[in-house]
């Protein structure tokens, strides 16, 4: 048998320098099922337990396994094709490059209301950069090429769809030297960037003439720490971190203030509300209530893409180039700031910060305290850690109780925010990056509507991982305790069980269940043991953290609407209002007295 249209895009992916593909089979791909047979694991084949999980570990691959890592995922028609969407938006949304093969019926049957049948074009249309069907063996080779390229080039989603009796037909390595055929070619390595010069000069003036400087770096800064660092200090300012980009800077050093936003922390706040320059890197943070008010702060902006640059907070100068290099031609610019006195205002409410969270997670709570849990692990966290986290209460604290340190990655889904990504995320890390440590922040909703079918795709798979450190670090606090909080702080209304109560479910024992080791603690004394045990295990784990709902994920400033909107919601009989409200007031005086001190 010759070689068929399946083995040749296989063939181009390799090219590409695609070696794994996350999928479900369906036979809508059954010739690219074959082909993936006769490639003797070039590439391989990663069976995920649902198309939605694969999507997501081609976006997490492409977010973990290098800057120019491209994530490629696979599923059948019709249905499959369905599954694909979340994910993918995810790695939209996120600018993310992924490429995503699907199926599709028969060219003779379209049209025709066939069984699976679906307009997968339309379909595709909007999470897709490029999006086009092979109707001709002769197109399999540039569209596979646009498709790459574009991914990459765009940080985005590209589509192709291949009907199952085309993926049968002889392969056309080369397309007849006619009108029409086109030649394209491999190959993909991103430009230089940089801005104009008289645009760098005008920045530096800006910030050179700023007394209170603020920087607020994202995902888009990220490679660039050295840079960063010697930047800030020249400009003698605080760098706060969108939460895509909290692996950009190690929250060890003594001037990053950390997360910024309703998940922020206080010294982030405190800098952006009080400084008179902005520096944003790489970043389009949304929520305008927790950027300057317009017209406080002068602001430069670095960004690669013309259309995220100048959308968030009116810049006086928009730099369009890469992170790195634009702030390596700024940096000449700048003038050291002799006084250091907002630098040093900036550094003690960071020490001040790190002791209200070690503070706060180190309240008592019923059965245990959630930010223990995190915070238990930054005591012992690996220096070479990869930690992703899914949507939940669980976020907040990954983004305000984690103190990560320069080596660690780390990521989540930014934009969409959706509930899910963290299992496969870290599954995917873990395929790109075998011989390191992976931990995944997952609360009991996720583990319970997608993350624990994949603790199955985990046994199958393990032994390939000649380091065994993967953690999924289950909240189980039988509620979905972000929403049930969004109730009270933003509609006033109580905690409705109907909607927010999760079933209790022995997650520790269905680690073992699947062959995995189950670890299960409710003892905030024995958290950190919990750890050191979990990470010093010889294959998998599941650690199962039994902890308090009633915890509140305070904001770095509590607004009078907020406080307002919370009172109505215990007015009208919160069932967990006595509970609520006095570890809110705990939470709370713990901020106050360490502003006391200072």
């Amino acid at each position: 048998m010759g070689e068929l249209v399946a083995d040749y895009f296989l063939k181009r992916l390799r090219e590409w320098d695609v070696h794994r593909i996350y999928g479900y089979p369906g036979d809508g791909i059954n010739a690219f099922l074959g082909a993936l047979d006769r490639a003797d694991g070039d590439p391989d084949f990663i069976q995920a337990r649902h198309e939605e999980m694969a999507a997501f570990m081609a976006c997490g691959h492409a977010k973990f396994a290098g800057s120019d890592a491209l994530g490629v995922c696979m599923a059948t028609s019709g249905p499959g094709a369905i599954h694909l969407l979340n994910g993918l938006y995810d790695a939209k949304l996120d600018h993310v490059p992924v490429v995503a093969i699907v199926g599709q019926q028969k060219r003779s049957s379209l049209g025709s209301h066939y069984q699976q049948e679906v307009d997968l074009q339309v379909l595709f249309k909007d999470v897709s950069e490029f999006v086009q069907v092979c109707m001709d063996p002769a197109q399999a080779r540039h569209l596979v090429d646009r498709a790459c390229r574009i991914a990459l080039d765009h940080r985005g989603v590209c589509t192709i769809i291949v009907p199952n009796d085309v993926a049968e037909l002889k392969a056309v390595e080369s397309p007849p030297r006619t009108h029409g055929s086109v030649y394209s070619s491999v190959g993909y390595r991103r430009p230089r960037v940089l801005p104009q010069e008289h645009d760098i000069q005008h920045a530096a003036e800006i910030l050179n003439e700023g007394e209170k400087v603020a920087m607020l770096v994202g995902q888009g800064a990220r490679g660039a720490a050295e840079e960063l660092e010697r930047v800030a200090d020249l400009l003698g300012a605080g760098v706060a971190k969108a939460l895509l980009g909290k692996d950009v800077l190690a929250d060890d050093l003594p001037y990053v203030t950390g997360a910024i936003g309703l998940l922020g922390s206080i010294p982030s706040y405190d800098m952006i509300e009080n400084c008179d320059t902005l520096l944003m890197v790489g970043t389009s943070f949304p929520y305008a209530e927790f950027l300057p008010k317009e017209g406080q702060a002068r602001c430069v902006e670095i960004d690669i893409s013309a259309g995220m640059i100048g959308i968030r907070y009116p810049a006086d100068v928009l730099l369009i180039g890469d992170a790195k290099e634009t702030l390596r031609a700024l940096e000449p610019h700048l003038v050291r700031k002799e006084d250091r006195g907002w630098r040093e205002q900036i550094e003690e409410g960071v020490r001040d910060w790190w002791d209200i969270v070690e503070r706060r997670s180190m309240m008592d709570a019923d059965p245990m305290n959630p930010q223990r849990v995190v915070h238990e692990l930054s005591q012992v966290l690996p220096e070479d850690a990869i930690i992703t986290a899914d949507s939940g209460s669980s976020t907040n604290w990954f983004a305000r109780q984690l103190k990560l340190r320069k080596g660690n990655l780390a990521s989540l889904s930014g934009t969409l925010a959706t509930m899910v990504p963290g299992v496969p995320y870290a599954i995917a890390a873990k395929f790109a990056h075998p011989g390191r440590p992976v931990i995944c922040f997952v609360g009991d909703g996720a583990f319970q509507m997608l993350g624990m079918n994949e603790m199955l795709t985990v046994k199958r798979y393990m032994e390939r991982w000649h380091d065994k450190r993967l953690v999924f670090c289950v909240f189980n606090n039988q509620d979905l305790n972000q929403v049930t909080w969004e109730q009270r702080v933003m509609e006033g209304d109580p905690k409705f069980p109907a909607t927010q109560w999760l079933p209790n479910f022995d997650y520790a024992a269905y680690a073992e269940l699947c062959g995995l080791k189950g670890i299960f603690c409710d003892d905030g004394d024995r958290m950190r043991s919990a750890w050191e045990e979990a990470l010093a295990a010889d294959r998998p784990v599941v650690l199962e953290v039994k902890t308090d709902p009633e915890i509140p994920p305070l904001p770095p400033h509590i607004r009078l609407e907020q406080a307002e909107e919370m009172a109505k919601a215990m007015v009208k009989g919160d069932p967990e209002r006595m509970g609520v409200m006095e570890k809110s007031l705990r939470g709370k005086l713990i901020e106050f007295t360490e502003h006391l001190k200072s």
